[in-house]
């Protein structure tokens, strides 16, 4: 069994191999190819954290992936990421555990990396400038992700008061991404080409009469049923409104309970991004339709990008291989004084 930490996973799985591992998944899910049962998600009515498992088999080549995690909206005020998980990697034809890795960095990657192929499939060709909503760990990782397929001349970013939106803006200069701090959210968003919402906000953060015509929203904050970074109006406003898979979306996305809710509407059309992608249906129809994407998060992403990183990690020799013994050991009694030093030992 392999064991990789963040360094480990960062190592062998750059945004280049996490576009395409989403892709992947995206595919994989049109086709039917792809085991992805519903998610558990949820917690305490009066305690804001959120409790995840995802279960998840990207097809039968490769094998079962579960990732178990914790969303801790208070860890920002700490410089804690605010998504913890770890994900657990299992053979596809006997089942044995193959690998034990963190899912922190999993998650941050190929949540970023499927907005950019949604921004690939969706947005306008000649979009220009990029808003970022949100400067924590996913809204920087939005920003290097999605300038990886085109150069934006424009990248602003915003988050509300209180929020390191100085720091986090100094640390994507320093790695060369010329982004500018925004104070005006209306103003910035009227001009905006593609919009992403990176943020764990309850109540919509604009109003579909702010948007510009042809604009693309993307909304990864709203996962879950109570978090609501746009509301039932962008939806409507929407050409077309993608997710990443309809029941999901439909249980668990915010927006489109929000929208369900309302009870004076017809139920909203939705399309799935692998559908788009595989050209099943056609997504955008011309240059002045508004396009939203809402991601709810898939157990299959984590499935592709976990098995990606596995092959890669075995590949290059990356983390710290534990063979499993070949019967039950005999009880050997407490441990000796230098089996933590063992077990936190790492070779490359």
């Amino acid at each position: 069994m392999r064991f990789l930490d963040e360094y480990d996973v960062r190592s062998v799985f750059d945004i280049d191999t996490a576009i395409a591992s989403q892709r992947a998944a995206f595919i994989a899910l049109a086709r039917e190819e792809a085991w992805q049962p519903e998610k558990i998600l949820g917690g305490y009515a009066d305690d804001p954290d959120t409790v995840f498992c995802y279960a998840s088999r990207l097809d039968r080549r490769s094998g079962p992936v579960c990732k178990f995690g914790s969303i801790n909206p208070r860890n920002a005020g700490t410089g804690r990421p605010t998504i913890h998980a770890v994900v657990t990697v299992l053979d596809p034809h006997t089942g044995v555990p193959l690998a034990f890795m963190d899912g922190t960095a999993i998650t941050t990657l190929r949540t970023a990396a499927a907005s950019a192929v949604a921004v690939q499939a969706l947005a306008r060709k000649d979009a220009a400038r990029l808003l970022v909503l949100g400067s924590g760990v996913q809204g920087q990782a939005h920003v290097a992700a999605l300038h990886r397929d085109r150069g934006y001349a424009w990248t602003g970013m915003w988050s509300p008061p209180g929020s390191p939106l100085d720091v986090s803006v100094g640390r994507l200069r320093e790695q060369g991404f010329d982004v500018e701090p925004v104070e005006s959210l209306s103003d910035a968003i009227a001009e905006a080409d593609v919009i992403v919402c990176a943020t764990l906000a309850t109540e919509p953060l604009f109003t579909a009469g702010q948007l510009p015509p042809g604009a693309t929203v993307v909304a990864v904050g709203s996962f879950d049923r109570h978090r609501c970074e746009i509301g039932p109006d962008v939806l409507r406003a929407s050409h077309h409104v993608v997710v990443d898979h309809e029941p999901t979306a439909r249980q668990n996305c915010g927006p489109l309970v929000a929208d369900r809710a309302q009870g004076d509407t017809a139920e909203l059309e939705v399309l799935e991004l692998g559908h788009v992608l595989t050209g099943a249906v056609a997504g955008r129809s011309s240059d002045g339709d508004i396009m939203t994407y809402l991601s709810a998060g898939l157990g299959v992403q984590d499935a592709a990008a976990a098995w990606s990183v596995y092959q890669q990690a075995e590949l290059h020799g990356v983390g710290r291989s534990v063979d499993w013994p070949a019967a039950t050991p005999p009880d050997l009694g407490p441990p000796s004084p230098d089996s933590s030093t063992r077990l936190h030992s790492r070779s490359h």
